[in-house]
């Protein structure tokens, strides 16, 4: 597992354990080299993104029961892939970020002038 150090420089804080979130399904945005998808940034879903992350090939709020996922709803903090989040921005729905649990790692992808337009 990578450091948990967070976009600002500090400790990486907890994103979510009511939907349980991250890679490691452990609530932190937490990432490592086997993360392909880099579940990196802590996002607050809304209807519309979650309308678009399905019409783009992701439902996140369908429940998968098979996989103990709920789905998601409205309110829900869920870390995403840094690239659908910086696809969703693109195309003018991304969700707001909480900085504090968004991963360092996410500066790959998505630039930190990005996530601070967003920022709760």
């Amino acid at each position: 597992m990578d450091s948990s150090v967070n976009v600002l420089g500090q400790a990486l804080q907890s994103c979510s354990r009511d939907p349980i979130t991250g890679f490691f399904r452990n609530g932190n945005c937490d990432t490592c080299a086997e993360d392909r998808g880099s579940h990196t940034v802590c996002a607050v879903m809304t209807a519309e993104f979650l309308a678009y992350s399905k019409y783009v090939g992701n439902d996140l709020s369908t429940p998968r029961p098979e996989f103990q996922f709920a789905g998601l709803k409205p309110g829900d903090h869920w870390c995403l892939c840094a690239s659908r989040f910086m696809q969703a921005h693109d195309e003018g729905v991304a969700p707001r970020v909480n900085l504090a649990a968004t991963h360092e790692r996410a500066l790959d992808i998505v630039p930190l002038e990005v996530l601070e337009a967003n920022a709760l």
